[in-house]
């Protein structure tokens, strides 16, 4: 691969991870926890609470304050067969005795956990289930939108620029959307805080990390940015319990986008992707501060590394690289496949997972926060396992992992004890294979494109994202549906996985030849039939310049 040794030499001054990464990466990661916040707040501000049959003469209001066990209601409401109330049927009160059944008018709704939500204000229930589906799905297209957009805008224009503009628009909108009293108008909202809170900040921010810190602590990095989304996840939960009025709730989850108020000042653009743009004198003078902050003492000679730029931009042709760059040649082309269809199908399993929080028996809040913190323990053992055993085998065991779980959780009993635990293993799988792929696809795809590459790898996980809601609906057939085919899904990515090529402790592509020749013939089979990388790096003894890729061929 045609490594930039002259980059490399620049980037590698930084070290590893000092004071100023420590800093830059605080400001990036923070884009993490709006992210999560944001793609499962309607899991608290459009709850779903139980839910029955207004029944005239004995319900006052819509909110319950009849008992649900009391005579007069099970007299009027008929029974499941698990022994619950009909949710949305009762018996004909023109035909007294007959046990005819009609559809609720009106509903009476739970208040033990949810005292508003949007829910209960458009009675998004039974015949009308779907619409609460439809905003959820409306959000992730939003996502879908923005990493299609955004990503490829941050590659031209640049990382900070995006993030900066994305994270002002989510603070308006995020609150904005608490005060929208109008269901398409609501929709609309939701849609655009899809688009700038998680495709803008959160992707942009990510590769800003990837790009800044060294090789041996991108893995701490990318695991710490999924960690601080499963904490966005758990201040869902947090701050519904504390505060009963949805209205409110929204403007808290929205005010979060405070913390991004500052990083036009003292967020810094990625030097890589300046160096790349032919920006060489900014990438130098941010070094420059970055070794400054470090307190390294290591001076740099910026003429000498505004002259090399200018040599190397003198002998290469001058191409402009956007997204279809990822599909024009084989092995580049197969292997953006391969990540797309990984993003898909971690997403599907993983909001298929988070969204049903709900479903399970027990305290809402307490069960969403437990879906976070469950995933910590699995991004822990990723830290340290990560750059021992790869990115490859550890991808593809924890999402037949995860599938392998949804499948068996189809067929126990919901709301039993076994249930719950296999849905927690499960969403505690999936969320390790979803942290890994972060880091894995920005070690995959070169400079030039790796935004877009994030970005239309995000695309796909919102695209299934979006489809996750209305793949809940199909419960309504047979409650096993949605969950064997999130694990069916996942098993079938699982197994192409393994013919990625391995990227630990390798140097990231800069160009779109180095993506083409990375990883040619490197799969698991192969490693597992005994095929060997043979090292031909040019400078094999400085233990701080980045070794080269290595090629792959037959013993």
């Amino acid at each position: 691969m045609a490594v930039d040794y002259v980059l490399e030499d620049l980037m590698g001054k930084l070290g590893e991870f000092g004071k100023y990464q420590f800093l830059q990466f605080f400001l990036q990661v923070l884009s993490g926890l709006t992210a999560g916040m944001h793609m499962l707040s309607l899991v608290t501000v459009a709850a779903v609470p139980e839910h029955r049959c207004f029944i005239e003469g004995v319900d006052n209001s819509s909110l319950s304050v009849t008992p649900w066990n009391s005579s007069a209601i099970l007299a009027a409401i008929p029974l499941k067969p698990n022994g619950e109330l009909e949710s949305c049927l009762m018996f004909d009160p023109s035909s007294p005795g007959t046990n005819t059944t009609i559809n609720c008018e009106r509903y009476v709704y739970d208040t033990t956990y949810y005292k508003t939500s949007r829910t209960i204000d458009w009675n998004f229930v039974c015949d009308r289930r779907w619409m609460g589906a439809i905003v959820q799905t409306v959000f992730m297209l939003g996502v879908f939108t923005g990493a299609v957009t955004l990503g490829g805008l941050a590659d031209k224009v640049g990382r900070k620029t995006v993030f900066c503009w994305s994270a002002l628009f989510q603070l308006i909108i995020g609150v904005g959307v608490a005060f929208i009293p109008e269901y398409f108008s609501f929709m609309v909202a939701r849609y655009l805080l899809g688009i700038v809170g998680s495709a803008g900040a959160y992707i942009c921010g990510f590769v800003l990390t990837m790009e800044l810190v060294g090789p041996t602590k991108r893995t701490v990095c990318g695991i710490t940015f999924q960690a601080v989304f499963a904490g966005g996840i758990m201040l869902v939960a947090g701050w519904g319990a504390l505060i009963p009025d949805r209205q409110w709730l929204q403007v808290i989850y929205g005010l979060h986008g405070c913390l991004f108020l500052g990083h036009w000042w003292w967020l810094d653009e990625s030097p890589r992707w300046l160096w790349m743009q032919g920006r060489a004198a900014e990438a130098v003078d941010i070094v420059a501060k970055g070794l400054r902050i470090n307190g390294s003492g290591i001076p740099v000679d910026k003429e000498y590394y505004v002259q090399k730029a200018k040599q190397q931009a003198a002998a290469e042709e001058k191409s402009s690289a956007g997204l279809s760059d990822l599909f024009r040649t084989p092995n580049l082309r197969m292997k953006t496949l391969n990540v797309c269809l990984c993003w898909f199908a971690n997403s599907l399993v993983y909001y298929g997972l988070s969204l049903s929080a709900g479903k399970l028996y027990g305290n809402p809040y307490l069960i969403l926060f437990i879906m976070g913190l469950v995933e910590f323990p699995s991004y822990i053992t990723i830290v340290f396992v990560l750059d021992r055993l790869g990115r490859r085998s550890i991808t593809s065991t924890l999402m037949l992992g995860g599938g392998l779980c949804c499948i068996v959780a189809a067929y126990i009993a919901q709301g039993s004890t076994t249930s719950t635990a296999v849905v927690m293993a499960g969403k505690l799988l999936i969320a390790g294979s979803f942290a890994v792929i972060y880091n894995y696809s920005a070690e995959l795809f070169p400079t030039v494109v790796r935004n877009s590459a994030m970005g239309l790898g995000s695309m796909c996980a919102r695209l299934s994202g979006a489809l996750t809601p209305l793949i809940t609906l199909l419960d309504s057939f047979d409650p096993k549906i949605p969950a064997v085919l999130f694990g069916v899904v996942a098993l079938i990515s699982g197994f192409w996985v393994m013919f990625l090529p391995e990227t630990m402790n390798q140097p990231m592509p800069e160009s779109i030849e180095d993506g083409e020749n990375f990883g040619k013939g490197d799969t698991w089979f192969s490693q597992c039939a005994g095929r060997k990388k043979r090292q031909n790096s040019v400078y094999p003894d400085d233990p701080e310049q980045m070794v080269p890729l290595k090629n792959i061929e037959s013993k």
